[in-house]
Parts: structure tokens; sequence; C-alpha cells
């Protein structure tokens, strides 16, 4: 005959081992993730949609699926109503003639509806890069375009460029990886304020490069990645308060990975030679 307590002292451990199984499935689930995150696509453009391989992790490198589902109670969006006007509908057949000057300076003002991020870019280092902002951007091209997706786990960057916001618009045309080689890009890590280009480069299969188009990231805090994305310039420290506030409401999925749940919206994106 068993006792009660003999009982109750079997249920006991039953449950403490069903409760590390599921811990231990939670961390290989976890190690998966972040092999992949290592070495493997991380920020993409697949196809034309954006995909990023990152995990979401808490403390101790799991995070179980019912942490994992959105909070039914959002945040508060740290961000204004965006300005009136529409996204201009534009294409282009071919990259821009590749006019900039590379021996001078440009910085690139991202007025967004969360505060003015500027950008100081390196036209000596990613002069394709720099000269095709310089085009779309004096065309109109950024303005009124939401920056659709944001990652909180494993890379932390916003990602914006799309006038589609879906992750799958592009201006019609690409352009080479440039800058791949920057020493800042030290130990597979884009440091923060970093600004780089989304490309369809997939390193398992090696294919994919001089992909990129108009979708660029900001990087907020360091970030694990290959050096496959091209680095073209540095985030000011008032556009970094920004985006730390950006990332503050963190993203809809509630997985590290989805639409900001700030309304970033680039109101007026303006180029400046100096």
């Amino acid at each position: 005959m068993v006792s009660n307590e003999q009982r109750r002292r079997q249920l006991a451990r039953e449950k403490l081992v069903r409760q590390q199984q599921r811990r231990e499935a939670a961390r290989r689930r976890a190690r998966a993730r972040n092999a992949v995150l290592a070495g493997a696509l991380a920020v993409v453009v697949a196809g034309g949609a954006v995909s990023y391989a990152a995990g979401a992790f808490d403390g101790d490198g799991t995070k179980d699926d019912a942490s994992a589902q959105p909070s039914s109670t959002p945040p508060k969006d740290p961000c204004k109503k965006a300005a009136p006007g529409k996204v201009k509908p534009l294409s282009f057949k071919k990259e821009p003639a590749l006019t900039v000057d590379k021996s001078a300076d440009y910085t690139m003002d991202l007025k967004t509806t969360c505060g003015d991020i500027g950008l100081d870019l390196d036209a000596a280092k990613a002069p394709h890069t720099v000269n095709s902002f310089n085009f779309l951007v004096n065309k109109g091209y950024l303005d009124h375009t939401k920056c659709h997706r944001l990652t909180t786990g494993g890379i932390y960057v916003l990602q914006c460029g799309d006038p589609k916001g879906t992750g799958e618009g592009g201006p019609g045309y690409s352009i080479p990886d440039e800058n791949l080689k920057d020493k800042r890009l030290k130990g597979n890590v884009y440091p923060a304020g970093t600004v780089a280009m989304a490309n369809q480069y997939n390193a398992q299969s090696k294919k994919g490069r001089n992909t990129g188009g108009s979708q660029f990231f900001l990087v907020y805090q360091d970030s694990q990645l290959p050096p496959d994305y091209t680095p073209f310039g540095t985030i000011s420290d008032s556009g970094m308060k920004v985006l730390k506030k950006i990332a503050a409401a963190g993203e809809s999925s509630g997985r590290g990975d989805g639409a900001p749940n700030a309304t970033v919206a680039i109101d007026k994106a303006t180029v400046t030679k100096s």
C-alpha cells in the first residue's frame, strides 16, 4: 500500500521531470535558432520578402511558448500621427548613373513620426549605395514609408526603406555589395549605430550577392551578423535615442521579430552634401 505522503512525493517527482523535459526542449529550440542566426540568413530580402533568422531569449537562453505570445495589452505608442501624404509608386529600370562625389560628406535625415534620425553616409567606401539613396530620396521615394520590421532578440535592428511596408518592396533595380571588409565589423558583429543594407544573399548556397535595393536596417544594439550586408553609414546620437525609444515599445509578434508596436513612418527624407 502506498501512503498518501509517498504518493505526493511521487507526483512531485513526476512534475519535476516534466518541467525539466520542457526546459530542455526549449533550450534545444533556442540553440537551433541561435545556430541559424550565427551562420545563415540573419537579415535578407529573400525572393523580395524580408526574412530574419532570430530567436527571442530570456535570461537563461529560453523562452517558452506561453511567454512568446503577444501581450493582450500592447505598450503605449511613443510616436505621433503620420504627416498627410501618400507613398509615391516609383520604380526604375536600372541603377542610377554614379554621380556621387566620393570626396564629399553626405548626410541623410529621416524625419519620422518618432523623431529625427540623422545618418552620416560614407560615400568613399559605399559610393553605389550612397548614390542610390541620394537619387531615391530626391525623388521622394522614402517619404511616407513605414519602417516595417523590428527585431529584439539575437539581432537588434529596425528595418525601413520598403514603399510597400510589407518587406516585399524595392526600387526596381539592385546595387552591388560594398564595404564588406569594414574594420568596424569585427567578430561578425555589426556595432550599434551602424546603418546597412538588406539583400537577398544566402550564406548557405552562396547565392544572392549584389542584390541590395532600397531596404536598409538601423542597428540600435550590437548585433551578431556575418559581414554580408553593406555598411554605408552611422547613426547620430540623437537618432540612437529615437531608435531605443522605438525598440522599447517592442514588436507585435512577441517573438522578437515583427512589426514595431511604435507606428514608425518616415514623413520626409532628405540627403545633404557638404
